[in-house]
């Protein structure tokens, strides 16, 4: 599978009726076309997508991960502790090499740890089977990247819309929950628009929706405004903050900016090792006192389009 539907590998988990697909998305596609006979029944009948309004409480102990190369180990991340209380908004900065990003995939179980302990709100994450885990990770984690990932021959809508048509939500359910998370990132005006007509800002405002449409307990990010400019990255920095503070994710981020890192609440430090400094843990974030700020005006139809 490539790496950029992996995010969205989620099996089927309801009994709603199969919505239809947007036409070219073929029903072969290995992250569609699990089927509910293979999914436990504690899993079919969990409780349904999007109920969950609380973070995820995670406790790391002990993690390590090394890559074997020429024959010998190559020590990545070694005896790695972390906690993670429900609604926290953490930081983890360092310098480049360290291990952030490799500690980020593990934690969202895109990658698995060499030792080590994962708990995940009681549940273990490393005796996990492959698709068990695979099931765990898309109901209860999201993700957006320092590249958006979109698919390019899909509306923003369309999208956002994908992760819950996967997982069988209805269509008219799905098309809902999409278009007002995209109105809650000030994209209600861009429905229609497919990435290669959207800003650089605005297409990272779809990848944040899409990690949000179906309320992750938690939320990881790296690099978020890595590819945006100043302006933008400001705008994506308090929309990542505000919308922990409406859904009560679990927020994690791994950043080289500053002015994003100082805005968390806890604010890590790793270093060689994957050792975590605790450089900074305040007051969990409570926003601007206002009421959120109302969706972006409507543009004119090319304002923002990228030729």
């Amino acid at each position: 599978m490539s790496k950029v539907l992996r995010p969205l590998e989620i099996p089927f988990v309801t009994d709603a009726p199969e919505p239809a697909l947007p036409p070219s998305v073929p029903a072969t596609d290995p992250a569609i076309a699990a089927t509910p006979d293979a999914i436990p029944a504690a899993v079919r009948d969990a409780t349904p997508v999007g109920s969950r309004t609380h973070g995820a409480h995670i406790v790391i102990e002990k993690l390590g991960k090394s890559y074997v190369h020429g024959g010998k180990a190559l020590p990545i991340l070694w005896d790695v502790d972390l906690t993670l209380v429900p609604g926290d908004m953490v930081a983890v900065v360092g310098a480049s090499g360290v291990g952030k990003s490799t500690f980020l995939q593990i934690l969202g179980t895109l990658d698995l740890p060499t030792s080590g302990s994962i708990q995940f709100d009681g549940e273990e994450l490393t005796t996990m089977s492959a698709s068990r885990l695979a099931e765990f990770r898309n109901r209860r984690i999201g993700f957006v990247f320092q590249f958006h990932h979109l698919l390019p021959d899909f509306t923003a809508l369309e999208n956002v819309m994908m992760p819950a048509l996967i997982q069988r939500v209805s269509t008219e359910r799905a098309r809902r929950n999409a278009a007002d998370i995209l109105g809650r990132v000030g994209l209600s005006h861009r429905l229609t628009h497919r990435p290669g007509e959207l800003s650089g800002g605005e297409q990272q405002r779809v990848a944040l929706a899409r990690a949000m449409v179906l309320e992750p307990s938690l939320l990881l990010a790296d690099e978020p405004t890595g590819n945006l400019d100043r302006s933008n990255g400001e705008a994506i920095h308090q929309l990542f903050l505000d919308l922990n503070r409406e859904r009560g994710s679990t927020l994690l981020v791994v950043t080289h900016n500053p002015d994003l890192a100082v805005l968390m609440p806890r604010r890590l430090r790793m270093v060689d090792g994957g050792r975590l400094i605790e450089e900074h843990r305040g007051s969990p974030y409570r926003g601007p006192e206002s009421e959120p700020a109302s969706p972006d005006p409507v543009p004119s139809p090319d304002a923002g389009a990228v030729p």
